[in-house]
């Protein structure tokens, strides 16, 4: 049996919720719900019944579940038991700066997780690698992309800021507040257009090179800006405050030269979001 099979019923069984699961395993819905259904079929039972709100467990899927994982169990066992022996498989992967860091370890566990061996090095994304993960608009020529999520950009400010305590803020309640700018940011430029259409502007009082850098200085009180809900993380003395305009977001990927899926890691890697 195909302990994949397996490990995604687990998940649907665990979350009771296909979605969910598919996010927590790291694969599309379809995957998962063709995955239950091979494994359905292969058994001749239902597992779970379909429903708006999730799936409901049958009791056939209450007997297969503490095998599933006691199967699954003894399956690691038996690969931490030659992991010693096993040949380490490397590969550098050249990171952005300022993804979010929840998501940017949920893939690299993912490629724990599903590519036995793996030996990572991560290097800043100028340097020499094996494949990026890195913004879609960064996308060099010759490469190709693998989605992984996207980061939405949200307003944010200091608790005692006069916007703060709105539920959501229209873009011409922007006009003459101190606005902290990011040059490269194309979320930013796109706001400042925006107001600029409607007559009205915001006023810039500071600037940096990379969100960290804006999320400090608006930490710091030099006045309000739009930042990536990842970078905002680490950001718990700050308010953010819906803007009623566009949505705002960026995509963030796995970048490859083709030519370095002849390499078995970088091809196992890939295979991981691709399934």
């Amino acid at each position: 049996m195909d302990l994949r099979l397996l490990r995604y019923f687990i998940a649907v069984f665990e979350e009771q919720n296909i979605t969910r699961a598919a996010q927590r395993s790291h694969v599309s819905q379809p995957s998962i719900s063709s995955a239950i259904k091979q494994l359905e079929e292969m058994l001749g039972v239902s597992l779970f019944k379909r429903g708006k709100q999730g799936v409901q467990i049958t009791e056939e899927a209450h007997h297969l579940y503490p095998r599933a994982k006691r199967l699954l169990d003894e399956a690691h066992t038996i690969e931490d038991l030659f992991k010693g022996s096993m040949e380490e498989r490397h590969i550098t992967i050249g990171i952005f700066p300022d993804l979010s860091p929840e998501r940017l370890a949920s893939v690299l566990e993912a490629m724990r997780k599903n590519v036995p061996g793996l030996t990572p090095k991560l290097v800043d994304i100028a340097s020499e690698c094996d494949a990026r993960i890195t913004l879609d608009m960064l996308r060099q020529q010759g490469e190709t992309w693998i989605p992984l999520w996207e980061e939405d950009y949200v307003l944010c400010m200091r608790p005692d800021h006069p916007l703060a305590k709105k539920q959501f803020v229209l873009p011409e309640e922007l006009h003459e507040f101190d606005f902290i700018e990011c040059p490269p940011c194309e979320a930013h430029q796109q706001t400042i257009g925006l107001l600029a259409c409607s007559d009205l502007r915001m006023n810039i009082v500071a600037s940096g090179e990379h969100k960290s850098q804006v999320m400090h200085l608006v930490q710091a009180g030099f006045g309000i800006s739009f930042l990536p809900d990842g970078v905002l993380e680490s950001g718990y003395d700050l308010v953010t405050v819906p803007l009623k305009a566009p949505r705002m977001f960026r995509r963030i990927g796995l970048t490859y030269p083709a030519d370095k899926t002849t390499s078995d890691v970088v091809s196992d890697v890939v295979s991981t979001f691709m399934r």
